[in-house]
């Protein structure tokens, strides 16, 4: 077990010891996560206790404390670090088309493939959804990843061959981040094999999403668009 001085030292201070403390603060902290999620996966998310966290990480518990000061960071913590690990693959998808409805698959499908193992983890953290909980994706401690995730909403219009309206630009990127939330929701407790519901669900949503949009700058569809620009900023304020 590592000499609790020492790992607060180099947490503190890492520059101070060279390149090797930052490194090792590194390790620390990533054995902590990695023994929390594997907790979470077995014991669920309410069950698990920091004291736990901790002795899987073989860590003091005042080390786990020192650098998480509860679950909800730790979760926090792996919301941010999924977020970085699945960037290349979502920069790929804007290389490879242009087609709107293509590249929400590729975006949502990305993400899919990235949680695959922690379904269980996921189901157990909707019961945080309210945003009053850190660790949900509605709440003020998310803003950054969620504000993040939305960019590659706004990069797949903003690239995209379709010609959306301006003012429906601006809160589009919520509309389909909102529309993901509910793919991934269905699909943490789709049942079927390989989750093959939810794959259906994709390609039949995403045709009617793409042609919603394609057909959102008809001038008959204009009141109705106004209505669900009106209904994003009622929600977002």
């Amino acid at each position: 077990m590592p000499d609790q001085s020492a790992v607060n030292v180099d947490a503190k201070n890492p520059s101070a010891l060279g390149g090797g403390a930052q490194a090792r603060k590194e390790t620390t902290r990533d054995q902590i996560v990695a023994a929390a999620l594997d907790l979470f996966r077995e014991r669920g998310f309410e069950a698990a206790t920091m004291r736990e966290i901790a002795a899987r990480a073989h860590v003091a518990i005042g080390a786990a404390y020192y650098y998480f000061a509860s679950k909800d960071a730790i979760v926090l913590a792996f919301y941010d670090r999924a977020q970085k690990e699945m960037a290349p693959k979502l920069e790929d998808t804007f290389s490879s088309t242009r087609d709107l409805r293509l590249t929400l698959d590729r975006l949502i499908t990305v993400k899919l493939e990235y949680f695959k193992t922690s379904r269980a983890l996921l189901a157990a953290l909707t019961a945080h959804a309210d945003p009053d909980s850190p660790v949900s994706p509605f709440s003020v401690a998310t803003r950054e990843i969620r504000e993040r995730d939305m960019d590659y909403f706004r990069r797949a219009i903003a690239i995209s061959n379709s010609r959306i309206p301006k003012d429906l630009q601006r809160c589009l990127p919520q509309i389909l981040w909102m529309y993901q939330m509910g793919v991934i929701l269905f699909w943490i407790y789709d049942r079927s094999n390989e989750q093959r519901r939810t794959r259906s669900l994709i390609d039949k949503s995403l045709r009617l999403v793409a042609a919603l949009i394609k057909a959102s700058g008809l001038p008959l569809l204009k009141p109705l668009r106004h209505l669900v620009i009106d209904l994003v900023e009622t929600v977002e304020s």
